[in-house]
């Protein structure tokens, strides 16, 4: 079956000509995006996505191409003429098109609306969570308003491309001072060599992780103690486990990190509970 994308008003194969070659995503990426995964037709953090869209494109000024109940509508029917059960919905939103500037466009133009979805293989995700993953390091030279999920993502791209070419799935973003501050796609967590649960803590060098809002309420409501604060990837290294999450990968153990392990070099106890803790706790959340 053609996959089918949703492009300003019209649900259109996905590989039609649709956007406008003046486009500002395409020339600035003057835009952002959202990700949701579905599961068994449910979306999963629904509305933790939601609002950080909402405030992504506050951040730079986009206004809202339709309301969230109208936005919500396509994103449920471009998973439905896609037949998705289990899979990935993208939504991304730029400025819109007009005469290639750098200022804001005056009128300001329509923003443009793309949504897409497909399905995932949940036996995949499945054995690469039980078996953990490998993560390599890279300086992380990012602009500077990461909490902003933006289009422009050319430094992560050549992240992940640096962790396939090393045999790895993820790289952990590395700043001046030796301290982590996040995956090229995901949240990076450890448990410390004293066994105390870390995350670093949220500012403009991290994107506020959906996922990592999920987790954070189960530990919480679960009594787990943990500190937010930035580690070091010595500190990583020398962790007794590490674990990544995002809403592609959940709760994601690592096994390795620039080739060496991790602990036991096995997915470690609290990296498997807190999958399991995030799968029960993000269905919840799930809409109908």
């Amino acid at each position: 079956m053609a996959r089918i994308a949703y492009v300003n008003g019209r649900y259109l194969p996905v590989d039609a000509p649709a956007i406008g070659v003046e486009d500002r995503g395409f020339q600035f990426a003057d835009g952002v995006y959202e990700v949701w995964s579905v599961r068994d037709g449910r979306f999963l953090d629904h509305a933790g996505h939601m609002a950080r869209l909402e405030r992504s494109l506050g951040e730079l000024r986009i206004p809202m191409p339709m309301t969230p109940r109208a936005l919500d509508v396509v994103l449920r029917e471009t998973l439905r003429r896609n037949r998705v059960r289990d899979g990935l919905v993208y939504l991304q939103i730029t400025r819109g098109a007009a005469s290639r500037d750098h200022p804001f466009p005056v009128p300001a133009p329509r923003p443009t609306l793309v949504v897409t979805a497909r399905s995932a293989d949940l036996a995949a995700a499945g054995k690469k969570a039980a078996e953990g993953v490998g993560i390599v390091s890279t300086p992380d030279n990012r602009w500077g308003r990461c909490d902003i999920k933006s289009v422009g993502l050319l430094p992560n791209v050549l992240a992940k491309q640096a962790a396939r070419e090393a045999g790895a799935h993820e790289a952990w973003f590395v700043d001046n001072e030796g301290r982590v501050t996040e995956g090229a796609s995901s949240t990076a967590w450890i448990v410390t060599a004293e066994g105390v649960l870390t995350t670093r803590h949220l500012d403009q060098r991290i994107l506020p992780g959906i996922t990592r809002s999920t987790v954070r309420a189960a530990l919480d409501a679960e009594g787990i103690p943990f500190e937010e604060r930035a580690f070091t990837l010595d500190e990583a290294k020398a962790a007794k486990e590490a674990f990544i999450t995002s809403a592609t990968s959940f709760v994601t153990p690592v096994v390795s990190l620039d080739g060496a392990p991790i602990g036991e070099g096995r997915p470690g106890p609290v990296a498997r509970r807190l999958r399991a803790l995030y799968e029960a706790a993000a269905r919840a959340d799930g809409g109908a």
